[in-house]
């Protein structure tokens, strides 16, 4: 289906000296509000009634002291709002150039279909805009086909509980949080069934939920979040920084001691994000982590696409071996969320100092703008 508009109409109609970067109000938005300002772009942030305080007050830009980095916000009841045509209207008079991150799938995808999100939405993206749904396991052309397109690994799929054969992490949606999945470790088909009746019982999943779960095989190591970025002015990839996750409660039940852990045998092991700290790699793994994101990119230009298009994170598990090697369990296929990344040393090799990946993508923006290229790093 074709997009309802034409970027570089659209881009032609912006006042260039006033361009705006927009995101939803959650996962990543300070950081591309605090980028932008260090750009010199405005920056403004949707807001949902109710959780607005962060940016319209907290993190707001102040005067006498000069503070804050948060442009403007836009209130709407509801996040899925932003696709009201008058919503929409107000964002191109600001000559938003709209960033999206994990909150705006999944608030969205709780009203809209992928196609009416990539179709409502006016505005160009930075970055790509129908590489969105590849994130998820039930779309045709999704991660995992990348995956296997750019010969990058990814942990061994079980078809049914009864192909089990190892220790394997079972991911299904959460029944009461719909843009939450709910985790749970299995050694065999009836440790699978054990595990479904626990989670049953408490609510966490239902049977439809179960149904279509991904079963995949658990790979042993300590995990490493790759967050890259794609330059289509340089043509050249860069790592951005690398970090891995703290999440509930997990991190609980590996501070116990044995004793106390093995009486919580049964409690379902939640791994909701609470939070990032900064991981970086030995540099043995840094030309593996460059490969393999170098043929992901690649994977996502086959026959002809825009493909990847500003940043993108390849989330790993570095195994054993021999050799160690990388195995990618999740891909995210827009900003991630974690801030801290520049806070490992990658981008100061690059660029001299740390540059966030808020910054950076105000960075391709400013370039773009000022080599009359904007249409190349916008969808």
């Amino acid at each position: 289906m074709p997009l309802a508009f034409d970027v570089p109409t659209v881009v032609a109609g912006y006042d260039s000296a006033a361009l705006t970067l927009c995101s939803i109000g959650s996962h990543s938005a300070l950081e591309v509000a605090a980028g932008a300002r260090a750009r010199g772009l405005r920056n403004l942030i949707v807001t949902e009634h109710g959780r607005d305080r962060t940016y319209a007050d907290h993190y707001a830009r102040k005067t006498d002291p000069p503070r804050g980095c948060v442009d403007a916000t836009l209130p709407l009841a509801k996040f899925s709002d932003i696709l009201d045509p008058s919503v929409q209207k107000d964002l191109l008079a600001r000559n938003v150039i709209f960033v999206a991150n994990r909150s705006f799938e999944v608030y969205l995808r709780q009203r809209y279909t992928y196609a009416q999100i990539e179709q409502g939405m006016r505005v160009p993206f930075f970055g790509s805009r129908t590489l969105l749904r590849a994130e998820e396991r039930d779309e045709a052309d999704n991660q995992y086909a990348l995956l296997e397109r750019a010969a990058v690994r990814y942990p061994k799929q079980f078809a049914a509980p009864s192909e089990i054969d190892r220790l394997v992490i079972v991911k299904a949606p959460h029944a009461k949080v719909s843009f939450e999945r709910a985790f749970f470790l299995a050694r065999s088909k009836d440790d699978y069934l054990h595990q479904c009746e626990l989670l049953l019982a408490n609510g966490m999943v239902d049977v439809a939920g179960l149904q279509g779960a991904v079963i995949e095989e658990f790979a042993l190591g300590p995990s490493v979040n790759l967050n890259f970025f794609y330059s289509p002015l340089l043509d050249e990839l860069e790592l951005m920084g690398t970090d891995t996750r703290r999440q509930t409660n997990l991190e609980g039940l590996n501070s116990l001691p044995f004793a106390q852990a093995q009486a919580l045998a049964d409690e379902p092991v939640r791994l909701e994000e609470a939070g990032h700290i900064a991981a970086t790699l030995t540099e043995s793994m840094l030309e593996k982590a460059y490969s393999m994101g170098e043929r992901f990119v690649r994977a996502t230009q086959a026959g002809g696409a825009r493909g990847i298009i500003g940043p993108f994170a390849l989330q790993c598990i570095i195994v054993a071996g021999p050799p160690k090697d990388f195995i990618v369990y999740d891909v995210s296929l827009r900003i991630p969320g974690s801030p801290g990344t520049r806070f490992t040393p990658y981008s100061s090799y690059r660029w001299g100092r740390d540059v966030s990946v808020g910054e950076r993508i105000a960075m391709e923006v400013v370039w773009a703008r000022d080599g009359g290229q904007l249409a190349d790093v916008l969808t």
